[in-house]
């Protein structure tokens, strides 16, 4: 009671209260209860006491709304900016004591208009990519129609463009010497031939060759064979020829004007066939991630409502624009009806999806995202004490899908996020000196989700022996089957060496060496020991690669493992399965983590990680 009563006069000094007889009563009745409580029980309910209203209000500091990182025991100003320091209480709302947390009243959700959504799959979003761009013709169809010959173009048989013209089809009648003079060299030549055709040899000869010669001259000059056949059988030489396409296709730029001259080889009109088309498209840098040549595309135009037009990525630009910031994608398309013209604006839709052989991504909606230069900040929902209550949590998030973000490392399906009033939870944290957006550490320093490796889950699943065999040991070990344990050691080490994923070659030296080191062990002990070692490599596998089977994982832990140091463990299941006792602890130890087939771990060694107990197994009944 000489304590009691010293107690009693030390609060009395420090408060100095008022109180009447009926305080003074429910005093006394607080210090028996404090003093006659059943040690031990976690059940027995007391009352709250004004000695620990003293306590819980000396863990309240100031500090300063413009500098939450100053807190201080005492009021005063801020050595900053000279602010009045504010009061922070050190509980967050009842029955909670973590600053990382925000809790709001009914009405204050209400003021900050506070809504959230749940974290869940969305294939639609994952699988398409929404692009603008335009039509153009063909490159590989584009062909110049030139002169083969020089001289003045007399006449044009096709003068406007946007004419289809067929292969061989006179397209100009061009006025030229040299055809000319070569026609008059082929009809003296064969003149002189028909004259002498009952002449000598040697003669008949000579007026053959040069016959021969004024044809080729011809020939040369391009005028085609069945051409100067007709031309022998004319009386007088001809001072114009036709000049023919040799290519089909459509009009698209005339080159050449009556009356010109033109010379050997100038170009005169330039045709494109358009039965295919390109389309260029702007692809953005945060896009280019999704797109690779072969994916499917869909293409709308404006010209022809309701329609769509299928084709499939067949370039992307291996440069970007560096005023603009996009690279341009190519999807080629058919024209056979000429429905669709160059020029048109279009836009795409591409499906990503058949890039990687994924399902359906998580996804949250852009709104929900705080941006603290290249990491990302989300408000996780999450239960306490019967409310909700909001927490900050790092993520790592994929390129950006229209309005949604694909969530790679961090969240949860079924989670649910703020989606609007997160920046008012933050203020709110900043205030309060808590782990708001601004506190994290700069973009240059190590964070959440850092070394985490994107897989496809065809390639995550490489890595499923590995997690296989891990937990083929670790219920040995529980069962107390050293037997068991060493066999599953030695498929271990196969399936490490049968792994080929990228980024495994610096995780497999340190997990092979450790797998060894187990399976070189004969007494349950000693597994035990190496266990623990082994453990540490597939957490680390899980943290960098993600989960790769089918099942749910979960992070337990034992306090009473490793010299009472504590140790950590992966199992199947939430019912624990203690590896480090086996029967005499078996269900010793607490869930710490949940990992979904594909979700990644986060570090257990990390003071602020989110991911806190999920369902504790009766605590440690030894």
């Amino acid at each position: 009671m000489r304590g009691v009563k010293k107690t009693g006069r030390a609060f009395l000094q420090a408060g100095k209260p008022h109180l009447g007889k009926a305080s003074w009563m429910a005093l006394g009745f607080a210090i028996a209860g404090l003093i006659f409580a059943p040690r031990g029980c976690s059940d027995q309910k007391t009352l709250s006491s004004p000695v620990e209203d003293v306590e819980k209000k000396s863990k309240d500091f100031w500090t300063c709304s413009m500098h939450p990182q100053i807190r201080q025991p005492d009021p005063g100003q801020c050595p900053i900016c000279a602010m009045d320091l504010i009061l922070v209480a050190s509980n967050t709302g009842p029955g909670s004591t973590d600053v990382n947390r925000v809790v709001l009243s009914d009405r204050a959700k209400a003021l900050i208009k506070l809504r959230t959504v749940r974290v869940e799959r969305r294939p639609d979003a994952s699988a398409q990519l929404r692009l603008l761009g335009r039509i153009v013709p063909n490159e590989a169809s584009l062909k110049t129609v030139t002169a083969w010959i020089s001289g003045r173009i007399d006449k044009l048989h096709v003068n406007v463009t946007g004419v289809r013209v067929r292969p061989g089809q006179v397209i100009a009648t061009l006025y030229s010497p040299e055809v000319y003079a070569a026609h008059k060299d082929l009809l003296v030549a064969k003149n002189q031939v028909d004259r002498r055709n009952s002449s000598l040899g040697a003669g008949k000869s000579t007026t053959s060759a040069a016959r021969e010669a004024a044809f080729e001259r011809l020939r040369l000059l391009g005028v085609p064979e069945y051409e100067i056949a007709r031309m022998e059988t004319q009386a007088q030489p001809v001072k114009s020829v036709a000049i023919r396409t040799p290519f089909g296709g459509t009009v698209i730029e005339r080159l050449a004007t009556e009356g010109i001259y033109v010379s050997t080889g100038a170009p005169l009109y330039r045709i494109a066939d358009l039965s295919t088309l390109w389309v260029w498209l702007d692809a953005y840098e945060s896009d280019l991630a999704r797109l690779s040549v072969g994916q499917a595309a869909r293409v709308m135009v404006e010209a022809a409502p309701g329609e769509e037009f299928r084709g499939e990525v067949t370039f992307i630009q291996p440069t970007l624009d560096p005023v603009r910031r996009i690279a341009t994608i190519r999807v080629e398309i058919q024209n056979q009806d000429g429905r669709l013209r160059p020029g048109l604006f279009a836009q795409a839709v591409v499906d990503v999806a058949s890039r990687q052989d994924e399902r359906a991504q998580l996804t949250i909606p852009m709104s929900a995202v705080l941006f603290t230069g290249q990491r990302a900040v989300v408000y996780v929902e999450v239960q306490q004490d019967g409310r909700s209550v909001y927490e900050p949590r790092t993520v790592r998030l994929g390129p950006r899908l229209g309005e949604f973000y694909p969530v790679v490392a961090g969240l949860s399906e079924g989670e649910r996020v703020v989606m609007r009033g997160a920046f008012a939870l933050d203020a709110d944290l900043q205030i309060r000196a808590g782990d708001s957006m601004m506190s994290l550490p700069d973009d240059l320093e190590s964070g959440a989700w850092d070394d985490v490796v994107e897989l496809t889950p065809k390639q995550r699943a490489k890595l499923a022996p590995v997690i296989s065999a891990y937990l083929t040991v670790q219920q040995a070990l529980a069962a107390d089957n050293p037997v068991e344990a060493r066999k599953g050691a030695k498929r271990l080490i196969h399936a490490i060496e049968s792994v080929r994923v990228g980024g495994w070659e610096s995780v497999k030296r340190t997990i092979r060496v450790q797998a060894e080191q187990l399976g070189a062990t004969d007494d349950l002990e000693g597994l035990r020991l190496r266990f623990e070692d082994v453990g540490q490599g597939v957490q680390r596998i899980l943290q960098r690669f993600g989960n790769p089977i089918e099942k749910t994982l979960y992070l337990a832990f034992c306090p009473m493992a490793s010299g009472s140091r504590g140790a950590y463990w992966v199992q199947l299941g939430t019912t624990i399965d203690n590896s480090y006792f086996g029967a005499s602890m078996r269900k010793c130890g607490e869930i710490k983590q949940e990992i979904r087939p594909g979700a990644y771990l986060q570090a257990a060694s990390d003071p602020k990680n989110s991911n806190r107990v999920l369902r504790k197994t009766g605590g440690h009944r030894h």
